[in-house]
């Protein structure tokens, strides 16, 4: 009697090229993947007396905050909009960005334990990051559509037009910038553990240079091209175009922030596959 060769499931095996992204096991640990979703959305405020309704108490502190310093206080402009209106829309959109940003700069130092003990593809983790935040933006944007009937209902002169069908493609955008940017972050604070206490503090910075409290129309006209240059800028003034009917629109603005987004994923895609064979040595 001859001996059979043995036969394997699933065979792990070193990742050989920088794209190799192992696609296929992302699908195949996709319970996996909901199972995060799960944990990160309802361990946010778990044991928590409000609970959930922090979802909603977050970004309307935020915009009543904005609307007593910024519109109130200081006076800025926007675009003829309501003040309310104009800050909550810049507040959803900026958070959303920013939690993904910031929750995906941690993946591998928070989740050093774990990856350190069983085989699953790494990038599951991100991936449910952007997946629970992409639920807490929903809730969000529903309230912001509340308030949006709201002021219609009192008179605004508010214009929402066709261009809101591109609003996935702006939330994909932003998911993806917040993917790459993070995930960049998160490789190379294995090593440079200082880049931690940077993220939260830039990404503050990074808000000012942002159109959330102030329109682009605002700035004098020898600033906005730094200000174009940041690829959050059309996301944010495209959305308030498509649901409001004020802002700044330009599509080939927006062109160039969807073309960035697609080197940032790349390239932070690469080093996370470089530095994922290797980082239980460093982390």
């Amino acid at each position: 009697m001859t001996d059979q060769p043995e036969t394997w499931d699933l065979i792990i095996e070193p990742k050989r090229g920088l794209l190799d992204l192992h696609l296929a096991d992302l699908y195949r640990y996709r319970d996996l993947v909901l199972l995060f979703v799960r944990r990160d959305f309802v361990a946010v405020y778990k044991q928590t007396i409000l609970g959930p309704l922090w979802y909603l108490i977050q970004p309307l502190l935020t915009t009543i905050t904005f609307t007593v310093i910024f519109g109130n206080i200081a006076q800025l402009p926007t675009d003829g909009l309501p003040q309310f209106l104009f800050y909550m829309s810049g507040t959803v959109i900026w958070t959303y960005f920013a939690d993904c940003l910031t929750k995906t700069s941690n993946t591998f130092v928070n989740n050093a334990q774990l990856f350190g003990k069983v085989y699953f593809p790494r990038l599951a983790v991100p991936v449910s990051i952007l997946l629970s935040n992409l639920i807490t933006f929903a809730i969000q944007f529903t309230f912001f559509l509340a308030f949006m009937g709201f002021f219609a209902l009192t008179g605004a002169d508010l214009r929402p037009n066709w261009w809101i069908l591109i609003s996935p493609l702006l939330v994909f955008m932003m998911a993806g910038l917040g993917l790459g940017f993070g995930i960049i972050i998160s490789s190379l604070t294995t090593k440079y553990r200082d880049l931690r206490f940077l993220v939260q503090f830039g990404v503050q910075l990074l808000m000012y240079a942002t159109p959330v409290i102030y329109p682009v129309s605002s700035i004098p006209a020898r600033f906005q091209p730094l200000i174009q240059a940041n690829p959050m800028t059309p996301i944010v003034e495209a959305f308030r175009y498509a649901f409001l009917g004020a802002g700044s629109f330009n599509p080939m603005n927006l062109l160039y922030s969807f073309g960035f987004m697609v080197v940032v994923v790349i390239i932070g895609v690469v080093i996370f596959n470089r530095v994922e064979a290797t980082f239980m040595d460093t982390v």
